[in-house]
């Protein structure tokens, strides 16, 4: 998958995603400060029936979310230091205990993502587009 977007079409680009990659329970959300993880992740939140407010986890290490049944993380790892200080976050643990689980900054604890995590790159190419695609 490669798409080139705006923001104001992020709504169609997470159902296309939650569509074809929905059955993968660890997304992980490599992209630079301000590409729109958060945003991505909060419309998928809604697609999976969260009704609470989604924020970034950023202080808070990770949140969790209802949604139709489910279980949902979202997760940001951007304060992390290492492997040991996620594990002691109980990262491992919430990843294993939900039905899907949304990490942004993966990159500073990469030794705990899954080998079946989906991976998720966002580029960004000017003020109002970006381009996702699944290495």
């Amino acid at each position: 998958m490669d798409m080139i977007y705006t923001l104001a079409e992020m709504d169609d680009v997470a159902q296309s995603l939650m569509k074809k990659f929905g059955s993968k329970s660890i997304w992980a959300f490599h992209a630079p400060m301000g590409a729109g993880k958060t945003t991505l992740i909060t419309a998928l939140c809604k697609i999976l029936g969260v009704q609470d407010i989604v924020n970034s986890p950023t202080f808070a290490i990770m949140n969790e979310y209802q949604g139709l049944g489910k279980v949902i993380y979202h997760m940001d790892w951007y304060r992390l230091e290492n492997d040991g200080e996620a594990r002691r976050a109980g990262v491992e643990m919430a990843m294993e205990d939900s039905d899907y689980c949304f990490i942004e900054w993966p990159e500073k604890a990469i030794n705990l993502i899954p080998a079946d995590a989906l991976h998720i790159e966002i580029e960004i190419l000017g003020p109002e587009h970006r381009r996702i695609f699944i290495p």
